[in-house]
Order: C-alpha cells, then sequence, then structure tokens
C-alpha cells in the first residue's frame, strides 16, 4: 500500500497555546461540543461528558452509548487522581457452549483466538456485551458535573437529529464494513443504500448526503430527560433486551439492571523523573506499566534514536509476553482492528480527563437495535473461546479491554494522553510517554514524532520515516516491516492528548486523523 503513497506530502497539525480549556478528540465537532461545554462554565468532567455522547454519534462505528471504556481523572484543586472503568461484561446467561470451536484452527482475518462457529462471538447479536458507557457519565456526572446532565447531552442529540455527513472519509469506512453491515436489516438501512456502501456527498455537489439517525436522537433524548439509568432500568433498557433477545442474543433487562461501572484507585508508579497514573485491572494500564519498567532499565541517549527505540521494542515485546501469558489477548489483528476513539480535556483551572470507549470492533457486532437505533457492541470477541485460561468465555465476567488513557507528570508539564488502535494502544502511550519524559518533548513535537508498533507478535512495524540507524538498530534484534503513516487503514495508533505547562493548556490529535483536532473554549 505505501508504495502508492506520495514521498513529498508533508503534513502537520498546528498546534494552539492558550490558558483556556483544550479538548482533543478524533472528531472536530466533537470537540467542538466539549469546549463549548468549558465555554459555558463547565469543568474538564462535563467537556467529557459532552464529548463523549457527541463522537458516539459522530464516529458511530467507534463508540456508543452501547460500548464501554475506562477513563482517568486529575482534579487539580484536591490534586488527586482517580481511574473509572466502564468496561463490557458478559450477560449472565451466557453459556458458553454456544459458542462451539469450528476445528478450523486460528480466525485468520477476525481475531488470534480458535475461530468459533458462525463466528458467533465476534458478528450478531450473539457477541453482544452489557454495555457500560451510560452509567460511566452518569457516575461521572453525579460525583463531579457542574453543568445541567441534559445540556451536555443537547450537543449529541442536535448532531443525531442533523444525521452524519457521509463525506469521503464516512463513506470509506462504511465501505470497509459494508458486507457484514448488510447482514442486519436494521444496520444495512442505517448505514447502507440498496445493500451497497453509500455514494458520497459529491467531490463538487453542494447537496449533502446524511445518515438517519433520528431514532438515536429519540434514545438520547430519553436519557437527557429520565437520566443515565434509563438506559439501563427504564423503557430504553428493555427496548434494547428486547431487540437484542429477538435478534438472537442473551442480553437480559436484568444484566442491565444489575451494572455499575467502577471507580477505582489508580495504578501509579514512578519512571525517572516522572510519575504515571493509568487504569488497574483488566485495561491495557498494567502492561504500559510493565513496558515502562523495562525501558526504565535500558539506557535511551540524548534524543530518540537508536538506543531508545531498542528500549521501546525490548520493554513493549516484554510487557505484551506478560499480558497474553496472565491476561489473555483482546482480540484484534493488524488486518481487524479494533474501533475505538479517545479524547483528552484540559480546563482552564488544570483538571484533566484522559478517556477511551469502544465498540470493540468496527461497527461493534455490526448489529442495531431497531427500537432504539443504537449501533451494539461486539464486547463477547474479546473472551478466548477455549476454555481453561486466563481470559475465557464465561457468563458474568468483566472484559478485558485495551485500552490505556494516561496521565503524566513531570517537572511543571502534566499531560493527558490516550490512543485508539486496540493492540497498538500500548506501544503509542509507552513511546509518546517517552519522548515526554525522557526528552522533554512538547507535544507538538511528541504527536509528531514517528512511532513503530509492538503488539505481540514477531514483527515489528516501524514508520519508515524514522532515522536509518533507528531501523539499523531495530533489524540487529527482531524482524522490522516499515511502512508509513496513513489516513486509512492506520498501521500504528491513532493518539489524542492534551498537555499543561505552568497555566499553558496544549492540545493534539493524530496527525493522518481527517476527522481529528483540538479546540479551545
Amino acid at each position: 500500500m505505501s508504495d502508492n503513497l506520495s514521498r513529498n506530502m508533508v503534513i502537520r497539525k498546528t498546534v494552539i497555546e492558550t490558558e483556556f480549556g483544550v479538548v482533543a478528540a478524533q472528531h472536530r465537532l466533537a470537540a467542538q461540543a466539549g469546549a463549548d461545554v468549558l465555554a459555558a462554565g463547565g469543568d474538564a468532567v462535563d467537556a467529557a461528558i459532552a464529548t463523549s455522547f457527541a463522537i458516539g454519534v459522530l464516529e458511530p462505528w467507534m463508540s456508543g452509548p452501547a460500548g464501554g471504556g475506562a477513563l482517568m481523572l486529575w482534579r487539580a484543586e484536591t490534586g488527586t487522581v482517580q481511574a473509572l472503568n466502564y468496561g463490557m461484561r458478559a450477560p449472565a446467561s451466557l453459556d458458553p457452549t454456544n459458542y462451539p470451536l469450528s476445528g478450523k484452527g486460528i480466525a485468520g482475518d477476525l481475531f488470534p483466538w480458535e475461530q468459533v462457529v458462525d463466528d458467533r462471538n465476534v458478528q450478531g447479536a450473539t457477541a453482544v456485551a452489557v454495555p457500560g458507557l451510560v452509567d460511566g457519565m452518569g457516575q461521572m456526572h453525579d460525583r463531579f458535573g457542574r453543568l445541567p446532565w441534559a445540556d451536555l447531552l443537547a450537543p449529541a442529540i442536535a448532531f443525531a437529529k442533523q444525521g452524519l455527513l457521509v463525506d469521503w472519509y464516512a463513506a470509506l469506512v462504511i465501505a470497509s464494513t459494508t458486507r457484514e453491515l448488510a447482514k442486519d436489516p436494521d444496520a444495512a438501512a442505517l448505514f447502507l443504500e440498496d445493500g451497497q456502501w453509500p455514494t458520497i456527498s459529491g467531490w463538487t455537489a453542494l447537496a449533502e448526503k446524511r445518515l438517519d439517525q433520528s431514532r438515536m436522537a429519540d434514545s438520547l433524548d430519553q436519557i437527557a430527560r429520565h437520566g443515565a439509568r434509563t438506559f439501563y432500568d427504564g423503557d430504553l433498557g428493555v427496548a434494547i433486551a428486547n431487540d437484542i433477545q429477538a435478534k438472537g442474543g442473551c442480553l437480559s433487562t436484568s444484566d442491565l439492571n444489575t451494572y455499575r461501572a467502577q471507580m477505582l484507585s489508580p495504578l501509579s508508579f514512578d519512571y525517572r523523573d516522572a510519575r504515571f497514573h493509568v487504569p488497574p485491572g483488566l485495561t491495557a494500564g498494567p502492561t504500559f506499566q510493565q513496558a515502562l519498567a523495562r525501558m526504565e532499565t535500558r539506557p535511551m541517549g540524548d534524543t530518540p534514536g537508536p538506543a531508545a527505540f531498542a528500549a521501546y521494542a525490548e520493554g513493549l515485546k516484554s510487557a505484551y509476553a506478560a499480558r497474553l501469558g496472565t491476561m489473555g489477548d483482546t482480540g484484534e489483528t493488524e488486518k481487524a482492528p479494533g474501533c475505538t476513539t479517545h479524547f483528552s480535556v484540559v480546563d482552564r483551572k488544570g483538571n484533566m480527563v484522559s478517556q477511551t470507549q469502544t465498540l470493540l470492533s468496527i461497527f461493534g457486532s455490526r448489529v442495531v437495535s431497531p427500537s432504539t437505533g443504537l449501533l451494539m457492541n461486539n464486547g463477547i470477541m474479546w473472551f478466548d473461546p477455549v476454555q481453561g485460561r486466563p481470559n475465557s468465555l464465561a457468563p458474568d465476567k468483566a472484559c478485558l479491554m485495551n485500552v490505556c488513557p494516561i496521565l503524566g507528570e513531570t517537572g511543571e508539564t502534566r499531560f493527558a494522553f490516550g490512543a485508539s488502535g486496540g493492540r497498538k494502544i500500548v506501544s503509542a502511550m509507552a513511546q509518546m510517554a517517552s519522548f515526554v519524559a525522557d526528552f522533554g518533548m512538547d507535544i507538538s513535537d511528541t504527536f509528531h514524532h514517528a512511532r513503530i508498533d509492538v503488539s505481540g507478535g514477531d514483527t515489528i512495524m516501524a514508520d519508515e520515516t524514522l532515522q536509518p540507524d533507528v531501523i539499523e538498530r531495530l533489524r540487529a534484534d527482531h524482524l522490522v516491516h516499515t511502512t508509513r503513516r496513513s489516513p486509512f487503514p492506520y498501521a500504528f495508533a491513532c493518539p489524542a492528548g492534551v498537555m499543561r505547562q505552568g497555566k499553558v493548556n496544549s492540545g493534539c490529535t493524530e496527525i493522518m486523523s481527517p476527522w481529528g483536532d483540538a479546540i479551545s473554549e
């Protein structure tokens, strides 16, 4: 693929510096919604809630109310850090025997697990897990919110009523999953035209083509009027459960009634002169810590050159070996990347949120709840279908997520980073954390610098724009494949982050992301 790309094109994103709040997200309009909340007197938590719901409308294949995730929260006034895990769970009535192995070996492009008959753990209503996002945002608002709950959902509702614009990028993403979307009549009705991917609004046409997200708007309006728990305990929850069961899934109203997101103490640790805070438990936080622990024992040099990248590769390979052996894998491969989004917020007082949310696969289960207009997750894919392993599929069990939102502090610099990209997330976070902590790089240099990806396999993926001596050093110990960053598909993770130096805030997103932006209030 990279042989077809221009070698003369240079892509950069402008990084603003301001004493006002900043929101960095994978979609500009979602970042703007969060920035508007900051301007209206909300703090970082309010902005994060607004951004969370808005981006679920604007990137419906990446995340949404029927997904899950985790976040890190820094409260500047008290100097405290908290983690919130709003990950998905397997339904209580799930029966592992309903996911028999096909006997065909590893499932290839879909995931590195043994293949299940009819891909029941990947595609369709049988792949749907209990969602956590709405309860997570509700708990955040109950504890820290300043503005009215309904006001924070208003931008998402407005976007849904308007409908998602099908520009070239949206059409490309939908085209990548057309065959799978066509298997569910309600997903096909929402995203496709006569069973085919939608035509683009036009290279020069003034007319706009938009998805009909009116049912999603109605569901969001119910959540805005009746509160977060209506998604679990009210008519909305009943409708979701009935829709999924009608399509053959086992998600029940009881599963929704009993779901609660978890506010947790962070996993905090020192790394040289820096300190990091990540989510604990069944996330990629522990893997991030293990990678940095190994990196800390290796010389880094004065710049991110051969020594540093050798340390990154060694640290990440070691950490992933531990992850695969003790925590299980996430079920994502380079050919079937995770469908995730990340955004970060800093307000003018220095409060920060680093938040990652997901449906898991692109378009989740490729199933739409017709009563609610919501695209459902495929969280069951996170489990190993082979029994007797650390992450084996079982009822009422928490999913192992690869999300890794981080908070870091070194000197007068504090930053909130995270990324989408499934197994690629930890690699990006370890390197970008080091760029700041080891080399004092600002957010612009950090986000524009070339990286490698080490995701648990034998091959290291390296950005071909890295210096030749870096590539040569990596090839001395590893099998290395080189490629370029591109808008689609992503060979590397897609990060978004904010930074605060003294009282000056800044933000940036993945430079190749055509929709991503950092917006000041």
